[in-house]
């Protein structure tokens, strides 16, 4: 996703409303007019307008968990970074205005609640040709059907941040370079695990293999991201759309699949018919 796209999606209410909830405390600690007003005109409390060491430690440790969380679900753009630290952030904005004043921690607890259930994060609502398998026998149906088409099938689970991550690209991808011998699939395989276990995909909430993208070719795996190298260890892999087109060679196997096209079988005309009968 372009920068500017995502300056674009910062318009929408639930990014701007999320920023101002993760850096309130903050703001209001370090805005002398807020935080008059909040602690000194509203509850008495002097002195209130600085960070103690409590505080400071507890927004280090929230920058520590926020770095090594969007590491891990593999975010590469802003709002994949933003997205993945608004949960973080917010409980340890939620904490911190507890530990100020009570009151003010119950309500920042009620606004948590409300924008939670009143601001969705925006999901992508453009062009997709994905093929969900909604069955078990699903996948392995379609690639013993017509072995000339080549497939590219995505493992995942709807819980994990990496995989919602990925899904946006993958559906901008899908619509860019599906062909009728170049399909796109995706299967969940937190409903199905023993789809995962049979392509050696662990669903495990600890696992680093999700998303796991395989590209069957002639019916067979022929590359997947991430992979495990030689010594078993699994090779991390960031599902950006530039490193994703970069190890499936995509523009490539979309030329491959484009000059040679499936054969479509020749209909039969009516004095073919009448010939052979």
């Amino acid at each position: 996703m372009s920068f500017k796209k995502d300056v674009i999606l910062l318009i929408k209410p639930y990014y701007w409303v999320n920023i101002l909830m993760s850096i309130s405390y903050i703001l209001a600690k370090r805005a002398p007019m807020i935080c008059n007003y909040l602690w000194t005109y509203l509850f008495n409390q002097a002195d209130q307008c600085e960070l103690d060491g409590r505080e400071t430690e507890i927004l280090f440790f929230l920058l520590i968990v926020v770095m090594i969380r969007t590491r891990k679900t593999g975010s590469v753009t802003m709002i994949n970074y933003l997205t993945s630290s608004f949960t973080y952030t917010k409980i340890a904005n939620l904490g911190l205005w507890f530990y100020s004043d009570i009151r003010l921690g119950l309500i920042y607890g009620v606004l948590f609640i409300l924008v939670a259930l009143l601001l969705p994060e925006p999901t992508y609502s453009g062009p997709e040709n994905v093929v969900y398998f909604r069955t078990e026998n699903g996948l392995d149906e379609e690639l013993e059907k017509d072995k000339n088409v080549n497939w590219l099938v995505t493992f995942y689970t709807v819980w994990n941040p990496a995989c919602v991550n990925f899904a946006p690209i993958y559906s901008e991808l899908s619509a860019e370079y599906n062909l009728p011998n170049l399909k796109f699939g995706k299967v969940d395989i937190g409903r199905f695990p023993s789809v995962g276990k049979k392509h050696h995909v662990s669903d495990s909430s600890f696992s680093r293999q999700l998303p796991t993208v395989i590209l069957f070719r002639n019916g067979k795996e022929s590359v997947r991201r991430p992979y495990a190298d030689a010594k078993g260890k699994l090779v991390k892999f960031f599902f950006s759309a530039d490193n994703f087109k970069a190890a499936f060679d995509l523009n490539n196997l979309y030329k491959e699949c484009k000059d040679n096209p499936l054969k479509v079988p020749k209909a039969i005309t009516a004095a073919e018919k009448k010939k052979k009968n």
